[in-house]
């Protein structure tokens, strides 16, 4: 009976189940038989079954893994194409239907990059049989030089890693445009060099950092933290409103009020409605966030913020269309008027009563002002506020003035000193001699700033024949002898800004026909920057010669004053509150009638050297007094928070 049963492995009782032996058992196999050689191995049967099914189970795992495999990736590569082909990805054509890049015809790219907007831009011409040429367009302020880089075509994985950096944000922003058969360059306004029209200095920068051994992009924050202006924008969002990026007046306070909001705490967003100038790269440099005004996103950033600040009467259809979309915009907006001409008014009548805060630079423009609105029946939500400017933390650190920039290595005493250096290196390079007296004018080169008077007073000059001007043969033509190393005093006038985007072209050429008619040598030009220590340290006197109603406030002014410079300034406007006669300056009618008067005091100040001394000492007094940045941002302090407190 044990052959016919077996013990159940699981309970261990035996089982009266029959179970026949197979022919081909040990058992029944008579040993050394074929049979049983086949058989007798080092695996049992049973042991081989095993195997031979893990086997077959693996290939068929194996199977299915590798079918999934191949899904997946099918799978992927459809996404990958379809999120390339929605997102306009199609500039090697693989897809199809590409119209940019075509084999029938030829297309070349140019790209212009330009130093001063940092800005790269990408034109794509259809021309025939044409390969694809990478050609740089370079502006290096001497001229404008080509440089063709490559005549190969590109190949695929190149334009793939172009794509790619493109997405990262580590290229430079591209504007593709097309059918274009021409890069149009802007021409020079201001030869490098010419005999005619004087010379091109400047600027500076790297001069004020070997002599000062200081450089302002090193410069940390300069924000009192314990003053109420810091602890009202502590943590809070602004949006400030640039109507451009020129380097003049107006975009310039902006910068420097939005620098001083990220020292003190604050988060800060630029709207620029123009994007003119050359202010983005130093705003780039001091980390300012300049918003893309597109699809209305200025506007959902203003509501997002505590307080809007616009910077210009330009920005008034801005304003207009964000008051339109935010009902509480009116009761977060301060509107810093900057300008000072009827037809800034006439822009800007339409929303000044729908404004709660305004505020002006000077007393003498808002009371213009007031005087407008007076005429056409404006009544204003409240009082407006007048709050002037002030020198920057920078230049009052050069002048030598007391400021947060100060250090026990830079001292004031130790910087006046600097400062006599960076004036002999300045003036050597302009080629000027001790004795003569360089007369500035810093401003964008239009009408409105009256240099072509300023150049009839230096004509007016030339015909009296002042010291080092001879009349050869009783010629109208006069010649400066300093270059003949002969003693004299000279007036060399130094005018600014050359390359401004506030620059009329049409009276710039004015000016140029006028030194040409006239012979006047002694004319030099410097470009707009950013950098002027150095010519305020090389100036001996500052000409303010705005006309029609003056200038508004005239930052130039309070800054030449600080570096102890005598101011001549037209008796309107913001001026005349500044300069006070033969106190910090001497002030002239505006017009023709003031040429005369002007060029009388150019010839007073040129031999009278102690009376330089005595208004510039006068002026840098009063600009402690009154124009330093602890009292600019104590009277905006009050401006920001009338406006920001809940009523």
């Amino acid at each position: 009976m044990d052959e016919y049963n077996r013990i159940d492995r699981n309970s261990g009782r035996q089982s009266s189940r029959p179970v026949l032996k197979s022919i081909l058992s040990i058992k029944s196999t008579p040993r050394g038989s074929p049979s049983f050689r086949r058989l007798n191995s080092s695996r049992t049967p049973r042991r081989v079954g095993r195997i031979n099914g893990f086997n077959t189970n693996c290939f068929r795992s194996n199977r299915i893994v590798l079918w999934l495999l191949l899904i997946t990736l099918w799978a992927y590569a459809g996404f990958y194409i379809q999120s390339r082909w929605a997102h306009g990805d199609n500039k090697e054509g693989i897809f199809g239907g590409n119209d940019e890049i075509d084999k029938s015809d030829g297309s070349s790219e140019v790209s212009v990059s330009n130093d001063a907007l940092t800005d790269e831009v990408k034109i794509s011409v259809n021309q025939s049989d044409a390969k694809k040429i990478d050609m740089v367009v370079k502006n290096d302020g001497r001229g404008v030089s080509h440089n063709i880089l490559s005549v190969k075509k590109r190949s695929k994985r190149s334009k793939r890693g172009s794509s790619s950096r493109s997405k990262h944000g580590m290229k430079k922003k591209v504007l593709e445009t097309e059918n274009s058969n021409e890069v149009e360059v802007q021409e020079e306004e201001i030869p490098q060099t010419n005999s005619t029209y004087g010379m091109l200095v400047g600027p500076f920068g790297s001069i004020e950092d070997r002599v000062l051994e200081w450089s302002p992009v090193k410069r940390s924050g300069t924000c009192d933290r314990k003053g109420q202006f810091a602890r009202l924008v502590w943590s809070r969002k602004f949006v400030l409103i640039f109507h451009e990026l020129s380097m003049t007046g107006a975009p310039l306070s902006m910068m420097e009020l939005a620098s001083e909001l990220l020292s003190c705490g604050a988060t800060v967003s630029v709207v620029a409605l123009s994007r003119k100038g050359g202010l983005l790269p130093e705003l780039s440099r001091k980390k300012i966030k300049v918003l893309e005004d597109k699809d209305k996103l200025s506007f959902k950033a203003a509501m997002k913020a505590d307080l809007v600040i616009a910077g210009s009467a330009v920005c008034a259809s801005w304003i207009e269309q964000y008051l339109d979309q935010s009902l509480a915009g009116t009761r977060q907006l301060v509107w810093w008027i900057m300008e000072n001409r009827r037809e800034y008014f006439d822009r800007s009548k339409l929303v000044l009563n729908r404004v709660k805060t305004l505020a002006f630079l000077s007393e003498s423009q808002s009371k213009q002002w007031l005087d407008w609105c007076e005429e056409e029946n404006i009544k204003f939500k409240s009082v407006p506020s007048v709050a002037p400017l002030s020198v920057n933390e920078e230049l009052a650190f050069v002048a030598g003035i007391s400021c947060s920039l100060n250090t026990p290595a830079f001292t004031t005493e130790k910087m006046l000193e600097k400062r006599l250096l960076l004036r002999k290196s300045v003036r050597e390079e302009m080629g000027l001699k001790d004795s003569d007296m360089l007369v500035m004018a810093l401003s964008s080169i239009n009408p409105a700033k009256g240099h072509l008077f300023l150049l009839e007073s230096v004509h007016v000059d030339t015909n009296k024949m002042p010291v080092g001007i001879v009349d050869h043969g009783g010629s109208s033509k006069k010649m400066l002898r300093g270059n003949e190393g002969k003693k004299g005093k000279d007036v060399k006038l130094l005018i600014g800004s050359v390359g401004s985007k506030s620059n009329k072209v049409i009276y710039v050429k004015s000016l140029l026909d006028f030194i040409s008619n006239h012979s006047i040598s002694s004319v030099m030009w410097t470009p707009a920057t950013t950098r002027v220590a150095s010519l305020y340290s090389a100036a001996d006197v500052y000409v303010i010669n705005s006309q029609g109603l003056g200038e508004t406030f005239g930052r130039v002014t309070i800054e030449a004053m600080a570096f102890g410079i005598p101011v001549l300034g037209t008796d309107a406007g913001g001026t005349k509150e500044i300069v006070e006669h033969n106190v910090t300056g001497l002030v002239h009618p505006i017009g023709h009638p003031g040429t005369t008067v002007l060029s009388k005091h150019l010839q007073y100040l040129l031999k009278h050297p102690s009376e330089r001394q005595r208004l510039g000492f006068e002026g840098r007094e009063k600009v402690k007094k009154m124009y330093l940045k602890k009292h600019m941002y104590k009277v905006l302090w009050q401006v920001l928070y009338n406006t920001m407190k809940v009523n």
